[in-house]
């Protein structure tokens, strides 16, 4: 296991204040999930069947996943129902979900922001975010189990990072040790997990993680890092 505990924010010149805001907007959500329950939770999620064919659908589904078979009771959606690219992004499965994914955005996300500026690092969370959300979609364009979770919008992040500071020192538990290395090793590694994970899982959502949306995620946050960073040479 190697879980991030810190990194080297030395060079850091602004103070992350939409990485704050974005912390605090996924915690208040994921308390407006406790109290409102599933209604809330799968009527505001990614559903791939109603992106691809813009239907809203509610009611019980029977499906199969994983070799076992489930009801799922879907919720009416935002109109137009291509809202829950957006709102699925602050959305969380469990404590450990939002708990995982809100260490990750603390210890990666204040560098990119000060990279990029608040404004930018705003546009470049969420488009990762939405990126990751139709790249699992496209994946499985029929599924009716809900997608949701930072986690894409986060990996976006973990990507423009591994882009542009590979060497920086990242403080990480490592089974039992608490050693330093660097930000490609540490990131390198994660993505190539949830490669390997799709790989081995095709039907990536049965496992319960949307590996795709993972791998969409950080792909676009690689892309879009380089292309806001021409941008800026040109200016």
């Amino acid at each position: 296991m190697v879980l991030p505990l810190g990194d080297d924010n030395s060079l850091r010149k602004t103070t992350p204040y939409v990485t704050f805001v974005l912390i605090a907007v996924n915690a208040i959500v994921w308390f407006i999930q406790l109290s409102a329950g599933d209604p809330f939770t799968n009527g505001y999620s990614t559903v791939p069947y109603e992106i691809t064919h813009g239907v809203d659908l509610s009611g019980i589904f029977h499906l199969t996943a994983g070799g076992e078979s489930f009801a799922l009771h879907l919720y009416p959606s935002p109109h137009p129902i291509y809202l829950t690219l957006l709102s699925a992004m602050f959305m969380h499965g469990s404590w450990l979900h939002i708990l995982g994914n809100m260490l990750y955005l603390w210890i990666f996300g204040d560098n990119i922001e000060d990279l990029l500026g608040h404004g930018r690092y705003l546009v470049f969370y969420l488009a990762c975010g939405i990126a990751a959300s139709l790249a699992q979609v496209f994946f499985a364009p029929n599924s009716y189990i809900p997608s949701l979770g930072a986690s894409g919008a986060i990996a976006g992040v973990l990507g423009a990072y591994a882009i542009k500071f590979p060497r920086n020192r990242v403080r990480v538990l490592l089974v039992r040790v608490i050693t330093a290395m660097p930000a490609i090793v540490v990131l390198g590694f994660w993505i190539l997990l949830q490669v390997f994970s799709q790989v081995a899982s095709p039907a990536g959502e049965a496992s319960g993680v949307a590996y795709m949306a993972h791998i969409g995620g950080f792909t676009t946050g690689v892309i879009l890092v380089l292309l806001l960073g021409l941008a800026k040479a040109r200016n």
